[in-house]
């Protein structure tokens, strides 16, 4: 079917309108586009990428290795590309996904330079009305939100951000030209794995640094070795392997908890195990060493605080510094955990002081710097915000999304968040999403293994419903109780409920206190994903 466009109306008529142009969206637009479907992407960026194209700051790469970063649904496209890199820094993703859009001629049904303000279900049409920025009209019969779960930006964090004379720049919203830093004072707020990652790369250039350090963080040293062509082509050969690896695996990743029960083992063992995984220089440690860190209190400080010996050596057990960056308040693993290369070493370098927020919070941006409750003022000539996200949900209800019955989706979350498995909301129907709350997308996932999954349920969904002779597919309310429930079930008997973070919802102020991604691993979501999808979609109403 050709794409439609304009008419007199103005108003563009698509069976499919896909938001985002990132991992999911491209892969959407495919899917979508196969079936012969009108579809087209909208992104307000100018480019594809997503997350890869708006987070360019200093240090950015993924922490998912190269090889199970990827699409799974062409061997050929697999094999094409090779990675510089284990874990290849932004500007190498972000050309590796616009190599994906113009090896399939995806920029074609793509638009850019396009945010869409609103989306209204309109009863009588049963189809979505969208309105972008730019006052332009789409009606669609099916919409698919492919935002990412890390696309809303907490920019307006601090009283007096405007009165600030130098630069203030959020790290998701990176200027494409670059920022010059060197010889500057800089100041970096936050030491989340965003900040980590900025603070070490910037360290050596700037005249200063300043850190403003709040909630410490576990980290692991990342192992980043070249990858050659002979690299690629073993794993290449590896590619069956690999796709059916990382789809039943807890996280989405090739590595898996497979080193027995903790209890079988001694202390040496144990070690060892951690040790190993430790050398690895990945996520290894965190989701394959032993699952029962996130159930049992004293299996969690064992591992926590192999960890922390490792940091506080890497610190030259400094009092202070330990103190402010090695966490003893939350086990490791209940927060998301960082690579970094030499982050820790960064803080003994004679230009980086850090300040304590915990001791003394930030009190407001004033137009020479940073002032902090003790009432000094720390002055600066650029402030990084490595502030955040209003994570899963921020980018959904940035948009206007109504529902039957004018029902406000930004309104029905302020109170509780809820999906049935992420991929629908009942209320809105012909409304699916990936990267949503309560899958494991939303964090606890290796993206691409997570967004492909998701992607290809929603098309099969779509599918089924045009090959019965169905308009319309929502998720009952019956079926989106049954997976809160169990996704909070799930979810209470981890320690990772025991912890403030984003994971959480806990760095927006008034956000539900819930669970954002189901922590029931990735092979049990996907197994309970095709099981509703072999019976005929139960719990999703067609008409």
């Amino acid at each position: 079917m050709t794409l439609a466009s304009p008419i007199r109306d103005s108003v563009t008529r698509l069976d499919a309108a896909v938001i985002g142009a990132g991992v999911a969206g491209l892969y959407q637009l495919h899917k979508l586009r196969e079936q012969g479907l009108a579809v087209r992407a909208y992104d307000a960026a100018s480019g594809v990428g997503g997350t890869w194209y708006w987070n360019r700051y200093p240090g950015a790469r993924f922490d998912s290795q190269a090889e199970v970063y990827q699409y799974w649904f062409s061997e050929e496209l697999y094999k094409a590309w090779q990675p510089s890199e284990r874990f290849p820094a932004q500007p190498e993703t972000e050309r590796w996904l616009n190599w994906v859009a113009d090896r399939l001629d995806l920029k074609k049904d793509t638009q850019f330079d396009t945010r869409i303000d609103a989306a209204h279900w309109n009863e009588r049409t049963r189809r979505w009305d969208i309105t972008t920025q730019h006052g332009e009209r789409i009606e669609a019969q099916f919409l698919v939100c492919c935002l990412g779960m890390l696309s809303a930006p907490l920019s307006e964090r601090f009283a007096g951000q405007a009165s600030f004379k130098g630069q203030i720049h959020h790290t998701g919203l990176w200027p494409r030209e670059g920022v010059d830093l060197k010889g500057k004072r800089v100041a970096v707020i936050g030491v989340g794995a965003t900040g980590i990652q900025v603070i070490q790369t910037i360290a050596k250039e700037v005249g200063s640094l300043t850190v403003f350090a709040r909630t410490p963080q576990y980290v692991i040293p990342m192992r980043n070795p070249k990858y050659t062509a002979e690299d690629w082509a073993r794993f290449g050969a590896r590619f069956h392997e690999l796709r059916n690896r990382v789809r039943n695996t807890f996280s989405g990743f090739d590595y898996d908890f497979e080193n027995g029960a903790r209890a079988d083992k001694t202390p040496e063992q144990r070690t060892a195990v951690l040790e190993r995984l430790w050398e690895d220089g990945s996520l290894a440690l965190w989701l394959a060493s032993f699952a029962e860190m996130f159930f049992d209190p004293q299996v969690s400080e064992e591992v926590s605080e192999f960890v922390r010996a490792k940091m506080r050596a890497r610190l030259n057990n400094d009092p202070y510094l330990c103190d402010l960056l090695i966490p003893v308040d939350y086990g490791f693993g209940t927060h998301r955990v960082p690579l970094e290369n030499n982050y820790l070493e960064v803080y003994l370098q004679p230009n980086v002081k850090a300040v304590n927020c915990r001791k003394t919070p930030i009190e407001r941006i004033v137009p020479e710097g940073i002032m902090t409750a003790d009432g000094q003022v720390h002055e600066v000539d650029v402030i990084i915000m490595a502030v955040g996200f209003d994570a899963a949900t921020g980018a959904l209800t940035r948009i206007d999304i109504r529902g039957r019955g004018g029902r406000s989706l930004r309104e029905e979350w302020k109170k509780e968040i809820r999906t049935a498995m992420g991929m629908q909301i009942h209320g809105y129907p012909n409304l699916f999403s990936t990267a949503s709350p309560l899958a494991p997308s939303a964090a606890l996932c290796n993206m691409t293994t997570c967004l492909q999954q998701q992607v290809e349920w929603v098309s099969d969904c779509i599918a089924y419903a045009r090959s019965h002779g169905k308009e319309v597919v929502e998720a009952t309310r019956e079926f989106e109780d049954a997976w809160v429930k169990h996704h909070d079930e799930t979810a209470a008997a981890t320690l990772v409920m025991k912890t403030d973070s984003w994971y959480l919802g806990s760095n927006v102020e008034g956000k539900p206190r819930r669970l954002l991604s189901y922590i029931g691993g990735v092979a049990n979501f996907h197994k309970k994903c095709d099981e509703v999808a072999a019976q005929g979609y139960p719990g999703f109403e067609m008409q």
